[in-house]
Order: C-alpha cells, then structure tokens, then sequence
C-alpha cells in the first residue's frame, strides 16, 4: 500500500477526531461540573449542523457568520434548558438526568424534522476552502485543515481555561465541593448554567464544521454520540486531556481500520476499548470520585 496514501488517510483520521474531541470536550466539562450525561449532546451537534445551513442557504449569509453565531445559538439553547429542566433534577439519582437529556434527544431531532423533514440537505465546502494545500509529502484538502486547526486551537483554548482562568478555578473547585464553592458567595446555579451552555456551543461548533463534509440529516447526531462516549471512557470521564487524547486515539482506530480492514473498523475500537477497560477502568486520565 503506497505511503502518501497511508499518511492521507491519517490526516483524515486527525479530522475525524477533531469532531470527537470537540464533543468530548463539551461533554465531559459538563459531567466534570454537574454530573450530568448528556444524551441531548448528539441533539446539539445536530442543531450545529441544521444552524449552518439556516445561515448560510436561507439567510444568504457567510461560513463565516456560521461559525459565530451557530454555536452561540446552540450554547443559549443548552443554557435556557439547563435553567428551565436539567436543574431541577441535580438532587435526585442520575437516572433522571439521563432519562431526561434522553427525551431531549428526541424531542429537539423530532423537532429538527418538523422544520428541515427528513431528507438530508447538502451542504458545499465554503469557498475560500475549496482546493488542497501541498504538505510536502501529500496533498490534502484545505478545509480538513482549517478542521484540524480550530479544533486543536478549542481544545488549547478549553484546557487554558480550566487550568489558568479564575473561572477554571472555581469550575474546578465546584467538581470537588459545590457547597462549598457555593458556601464561599459563589453563585454556582449560574457556573452550572455557564458550563452547560459551554459544552452545547462546543457540540454546535462540531455540527457547524461538519455540515460540508457530510449530509445534513435529523438523526446525524445519533450514531457520533456513542462513539463520542466511547472517547469519553477511553480518555476518562471528566478530564479535558482525556477528552482531547481519546479523540484522535478513536478517529485513527476508525479511519485505519476502514482503511485496512473495512468490515472491523468498529469492531478494533470497541476492542481496544475492552482492552482499556480491563486495564485501567477509568480510562487514561479518570478520577477516582466519579467511580466511587
């Protein structure tokens, strides 16, 4: 099998994890925080992609403004729900916030089909990204960078936040005690509303950037969100480095196996996963208090 070709396809699997780790990232500031697994999160992703081509076909705007305002859209969204349903179930077992961002799921993807119906609706790559760059050894589409580019910057962005801002501190500090954080004259209900209307946006920017490298359907979000868990496992509930490094790890594992081996893509990655599993249950970089 020729070199280039095989480097093509790992840039590729960089691209494909870019969506993952900025999903990932989304969801575990939220489980870090609130303790909350968001099922609606595929629904967000969803709303991203759906916002984009709202913009761009229907109000004749830019990629540009797509990019801004779509996961804007979606972070107030996320914030408007976790204010007005999510909240009022922080004190009662996680089954019920699971059962209820489950039902969101399919109420905001029914919702999405009212509006756009079923059939998917294409989306091209924006203009200014049409074409490939020279990398030396292969040539490789600009708008697959541009991709890989933003997401890693999110990530750094997400990462410096957490571990250098004021805000990360008490972020931080509210996933080991919030009633003490809230003790100290923290408003925490509205950090709570912050970080899950951080995480929706962080799904909407991974919808956003989606939409022209594949079909824009209803149900788009569905079948990510469980690999997106499987990122989640692997990198470790919780943790913003987990998140990023389980995201690359499962976009190469996906796109190498349908490169080699087509009919056990999946199958490799739930194994690798199983192999994670059994050797660290926390995945790579999970903490203790979440497994107690």
């Amino acid at each position: 099998m020729d070199v280039t070709y095989i480097l093509a396809q790992l840039f590729n699997g960089l691209m494909l994890g870019s969506f993952f780790v900025l999903l990932s990232l989304g969801l575990s500031v939220i489980f870090g925080m609130m303790g909350v697994i968001n099922f609606a999160h595929g629904a967000f992703y969803t709303l991203g992609a759906y916002a984009a081509y709202t913009l761009c076909y229907v109000l004749d705007l830019g990629f540009g403004w797509a990019l801004l305002i779509g996961p804007l859209s979606v972070g107030v969204i996320g914030m408007i729900l976790e204010r007005t349903l999510i909240r009022k179930l922080y004190n009662v077992p996680h089954v019920y916030n699971l059962l209820l961002t489950f039902g969101l799921m399919i109420v905001l993807v029914e919702f999405v089909r009212l509006i756009f119906t079923s059939v998917g609706k294409p989306f091209e790559t924006p203009g200014f990204f049409r074409g490939s760059v020279d990398l030396g050894f292969i040539m490789f589409p600009k708008y697959r960078i541009f991709i890989i580019l933003i997401s890693s910057l999110c990530a750094t962005v997400v990462a410096i936040l957490m571990s250098k801002t004021r805000l990360g501190a008490i972020i931080r500090a509210g996933t080991d005690d919030s009633e003490m954080v809230s003790a100290l004259g923290i408003n925490i209900p509205r950090v709570f509303t912050l970080v899950f209307g951080l995480g929706a946006a962080l799904a909407g920017l991974a919808g956003v950037l989606a939409a022209p490298v594949q079909n824009i359907v209803p149900d788009m979000g569905s079948e990510i969100l469980v690999l997106t868990f499987v990122v989640l496992i692997i990198g470790g509930m919780g943790s913003i480095i987990g998140a990023i490094l389980g995201g690359f790890i499962v976009g190469e594992l996906i796109t190498l196996g349908v490169v080699f081996w087509p009919p056990i893509a999946y199958t490799l990655l739930f194994f690798f996963l199983a192999v994670i599993l059994l050797a660290r249950p926390r995945g790579f970089f999970g903490r203790a208090k979440f497994f107690e």
